[in-house]
């Protein structure tokens, strides 16, 4: 192997040894050790259940726009596993991972700090954005918030999209237990703004903000407007017209409307012009949501994980296949709610083909015996090849369906488009060693 999968092998293994492990202790303690990478960059914090990382990237792409030198930072990747963090819409080049992975491994090491696989990625994000001198780091929560590493970062506006039941395992198995480890983001006389929730959720985060002294914004409106096209109303009575989502679906309005509201809240300090906030929002690209990968047959390759994911899906389904036969290709991680998935997916498909991806990933017989009454189901355990055979079994006006996982949907861009990277990298950086922008 080359440097850069060896590098890719040791974050791995901290994923394998450590998983999930959420405390702030040993993120705080490797953040000090580094001189506080973190604090060399105001950022824009977005928790949610859904709709997180389409907000992020909106965010993101307005700014860049506007001529601002972003960072965005997200997980899990699709196929590249440099896609998590980015300058300017650009991949950290993969010489800088292996260069500042090699650092930070050693420093760490040294002060005996060990690191899960997510805190790791969240330093080195926080340490190349600082050696590159971004303006503003726009930064995707983990898991939860509360005690997510990302949770060190200093915003100067926080966001929560959307509450749904996910990771019950880590966050409780109710809406509102949910809702207190999101809140968790908020800070003192730092913006927090909400998107529609549910009401249970909504008084929890509503309390907390009150609590921590977090001024709450709630989600501004983004309306069709015959004469001006798509128009968002900000909160304080800021408006933009003229606007064109890049993102395809209905959710992604609401997604848009929590990114718009928190460029509003933070136009004090990173203010945007009309034109930056129309040609970001049209440009924006987030792969692997609602994704058209080929035409005939038709493949459409969703991340949703989880069943409000699936019902947004299901509700955009007849827009996108019509009347065409579908297949779907479907692999889920066994701490999921997959039999409430499977039943939204069910009257939209004819077939389904079950496999697995992760070292997580749910057993596909257990999804076969939930799907065989009343349709033909098939087990490829490897899902490339699984894909290959939902593509071979249909028709050139057919239609298959990868959902369920976002580590499927990466196999999907893998096996349909050519297994290309899905950012350039960024340039004017050279090595782990690059030095602050002056």
């Amino acid at each position: 192997m080359g440097a850069y999968d060896d590098t890719l092998a040791y974050l791995t293994g901290l994923e394998v040894s450590a998983g999930w492990d959420l405390k702030l202790e040993r993120m705080a303690a490797a953040l000090a050790r580094r001189g506080h990478p973190e604090a060399r960059f105001p950022a824009i914090h977005i928790a949610g259940t859904n709709g997180k990382g389409s907000a992020a990237a909106m965010v993101d792409s307005v700014l860049t726009a506007a001529g601002y030198r972003t960072g965005l930072y997200t997980s899990p990747h699709l196929v590249d596993f440099t896609e998590r963090i980015r300058a300017g819409g650009r991949t950290i080049p993969r010489a800088d991972v292996v260069a500042l992975v090699g650092e930070l491994r050693s420093d760490i090491e040294a002060a005996g700090i060990a690191l899960t696989h997510f805190e790791f990625v969240t330093l080195l994000a926080c340490e190349w954005f600082a050696r590159l001198g971004v303006d503003v780091g726009v930064i995707e929560v983990g898991l939860g918030g509360r005690l997510d590493a990302t949770n060190l970062v200093r915003p100067v506006v926080t966001a929560i999209t959307s509450i749904a039941i996910d990771h019950e395992e880590y966050l409780g198995r109710d809406l509102a237990s949910i809702a207190a480890e999101k809140a968790g983001i908020a800070k003192p006389a730092v913006p927090l703004v909400i998107g529609g929730l549910p009401v249970e959720a909504d008084a929890v985060i509503t309390a907390h903000a009150g609590a921590v002294g977090a001024p709450l914004v709630r989600a501004g409106v983004l309306q069709d407007d015959p004469a001006a096209g798509l128009v968002f109303h900000a909160p304080g009575g800021a408006r933009w017209d003229g606007l064109r989502l890049g993102l395809p679906g209905a959710f992604q309005r609401e997604n848009a409307a929590v990114a718009l509201t928190a460029l509003a809240v933070a136009g004090a300090r990173f203010p945007c012009a009309p034109t930056a906030v129309r040609d970001g929002l049209a440009g924006v690209r987030w792969p692997g949501r609602l994704a058209v990968l080929r035409r005939s047959p038709l493949v459409v390759a969703d991340g949703a994980h989880n069943p409000a994911g699936v019902a947004a899906l299901a509700r955009e389904l007849p827009r996108l296949v019509g009347d065409r036969r579908v297949t779907l290709v479907f692999a889920v991680m066994a701490d999921k709610a997959w039999p409430a998935m499977l039943a939204l997916l069910r009257p939209h498909v004819a077939r389904v083909i079950v496999t697995r991806v992760g070292r997580r990933g749910l057993e596909p017989v257990r999804v076969a015996e939930r799907v065989a009454d009343g349709l033909p189901v098939d087990v490829i355990d490897d899902p490339r090849a699984a894909l290959r055979a939902a593509l071979d079994g249909s028709a050139a006006d057919d239609a298959v369906l990868v959902t369920g996982s976002l580590f499927l949907v990466g196999a999907a861009y893998e096996c349909f488009s050519g297994g290309g990277p899905l950012f350039e990298p960024w340039q004017a950086s050279g090595t782990g060693g690059t030095e602050p922008r002056a």
